[in-house]
């Protein structure tokens, strides 16, 4: 008899939440960790397991940590004050999956310190949005050693439809996120400012919609957001307050490649405008708020 994958998720978040339902409908017997209550008690409710970290994490193979960025990935991972970390309850040999958006240099510096402990890691952003991760079909950009390949693998093969394996070295992964994010970054503000350009012009953003999606302009960001400009709705899918860290990583590397990066440094503008005016918890395309009020214009608003 075969036994269940023993595997770990740290991080019930959108994303998070998601890779754990797929973790449990393809058979990996589930230990689940978040600070919120809420998501935990619904996770164990679908056929998980909790309870005090140490207690569980000997008995884990991998441990899938998707939080918000490195510095609460290296809180779950090495500790802090209020608690220890992974590697002082993972056996060793057991591997580490790190889904958080991080520059490539956190993504090194944090796999050196993990394997020089006897543990594997894998540097393995996702893309996908919550739907994807619910359905098991994210895209993963990993980079790490055969080892850890090997150890993440039922994992991968559980969250990801497809894992682009980005070389032995761990940061590769991230780098080739940090490339995603740029795109990604640029075209929803791109997508704000095309909309509401359109508006200006005495075009309904709902009509702009429907002619760019069947045009040469049209991207994903602009099939994928439009729909929540058209209807005001802003309830977070991916919120404003990612984009200022996101492109905050890209500018970084950038400037150490010595690498002009105009696009991105003015989308990042936008982003912190955004921010700034009190948008950070909104879905990300709220950024043509921006636009729409320094041109005095009136986007749809959903009914509260």
């Amino acid at each position: 008899m075969t036994s269940r994958p023993r595997t770990g998720i740290f991080g019930l978040g959108s994303m998070g939440y998601g890779m754990a339902q797929s973790l449990l409908r393809a058979g990996h017997e589930l230990a689940a960790f978040d600070i919120a209550a809420e998501p935990v008690a619904r996770i164990v409710a679908e056929g998980a397991q909790t309870g005090n970290p140490a207690d569980l994490a000997p008995g884990l193979d991998r441990a899938v940590i998707v939080v918000l960025n490195a510095a609460q990935t290296r809180a779950v991972v090495l500790g802090n004050d209020h608690a220890p970390g992974l590697i002082d309850h993972l056996r060793p040999g057991a591997t580490i999956i790190a889904c958080a958006t991080v520059a490539p240099d956190d993504a090194r510096a944090l796999a050196a310190t993990v394997q020089a402990r006897g543990l594997h890691y894998l540097d393995a952003p996702i893309s996908g949005g919550a739907a994807k991760a619910a359905a098991g079909k994210l895209s993963i950009m990993a980079s790490g050693s055969h080892a850890a390949f090997a150890g993440a693998r039922p994992a991968l093969d559980a969250m990801a439809e497809v894992v682009f394996e980005m070389g032995p070295e761990p940061g590769q992964g991230s780098a080739m996120k940090a490339v995603n994010q740029m795109l990604v970054g640029i075209q929803i503000a791109a997508m704000a400012e095309a909309m509401t350009f359109g508006l200006s012009q005495g075009i309904d953003v709902a009509r702009s919609y429907e002619v760019i999606t069947r045009c040469a302009g049209n991207s994903w960001a602009f099939e994928n957001r439009g729909p929540h400009v058209i209807d005001g709705d802003y309830r977070p899918a991916s919120a404003v307050d990612i984009w200022p860290k996101d492109l905050g990583i890209v500018l970084d590397a950038a400037r150490a490649a010595k690498f002009s990066a105009p696009l991105t440094a003015t989308a990042l503008q936008q982003f912190l405008a955004a921010s700034g005016s009190g948008l950070g918890s909104q879905d990300d395309a709220a950024v043509a708020k921006v636009y729409a009020r320094n041109a005095g214009l009136t986007l749809p608003e959903s009914d509260p």
